[in-house]
């Protein structure tokens, strides 16, 4: 997978891309990531990007044509193919979820653009993005930090990323349902014990205890996500009843 970043900031990219998991991938060659600078794109003298915008109002906008010439001559130096679908980063755009880093992750080359300012000259939009994603209904002060969430939350998915192919289908909302409690040792601390059915061996019980606590945890907490998840008639009567049960996970043991 080969990532093209747009930004006015490219050394924000520097240290997170060189940690964790999106920085092993890196290193493995599973991802490529490539910094474009719009500045350098500017024919201002003092490489501003940004004007006033017109009608008035607060604030400054991108102008478009950095933004264009920036992802035009990558594509006409060939490194970026014409068809890579092109994601504005904007509070306008849809919200992201894990349909659609999932949705994403299906692609060979992803490019981004990480907007300034009061946002972008309407014509960025309409002539050049082809998608437009938001990481939630809040605003921040550029689109890198939402660009970063896209990129590691995407590369979690590729194949070989991870120490198993597994690791992402206990994720929360892999399934439709928030992740179930997790444990590790000890099996007690601070009175507060691991729950027995955890410790017994018995796969099939544990794994319907942890389908059971992710129904319960995505019923108190995300209850809207359920709409979109297969249930059984069991399941469906467990979370009719989710309300009035006390929520289970930590037990606590008494004090000696």
């Amino acid at each position: 997978m080969k990532f093209h970043i747009f930004t006015i900031f490219p050394k924000m990219f520097q240290t997170p891309f060189n940690e964790g998991v999106v920085g092993r991938a890196s290193r493995n060659d599973l991802i490529e990531i490539v910094i474009h600078n719009i500045r350098t794109y500017s024919k201002d003298p003092h490489k501003r990007v940004d004007d006033y915008p017109y009608g008035g109002g607060p604030g400054m906008l991108m102008r478009p044509e950095p933004l264009f010439d920036a992802i035009e001559t990558a594509k006409n130096r060939s490194m970026m193919s014409p068809q890579t679908p092109i994601i504005l980063m904007t509070p306008q755009g849809r919200r992201l979820n894990h349909k659609i880093v999932h949705e994403l992750s299906c692609h060979n080359e992803l490019s981004i653009i990480c907007g300034r300012y009061e946002g972008f000259d309407e014509r960025v939009r309409i002539e050049l993005a082809t998608d437009e994603i938001s990481i939630g209904d809040f605003v921040i002060s550029g689109g890198e930090l939402a660009a970063m969430t896209i990129i590691d939350s995407v590369t979690r998915l590729l194949p070989g990323v991870l120490g198993t192919s597994e690791s992402p289908t206990n994720d929360s909302f892999y399934e439709g349902l928030l992740q179930f409690p997790q444990f590790t040792r000890p099996p007690t601390y601070r009175n507060l014990t691991v729950p027995d059915i955890l410790l017994s061996g018995n796969h099939s019980q544990i794994n319907k205890w942890r389908r059971m606590q992710s129904l319960q945890r995505t019923a108190e907490r995300r209850p809207e996500l359920l709409e979109n998840v297969s249930l059984t008639e069991e399941e469906m009567d467990f979370i009719g009843d989710i309300l009035n049960t006390e929520i289970q996970g930590c037990e606590k043991t008494p004090d000696p």
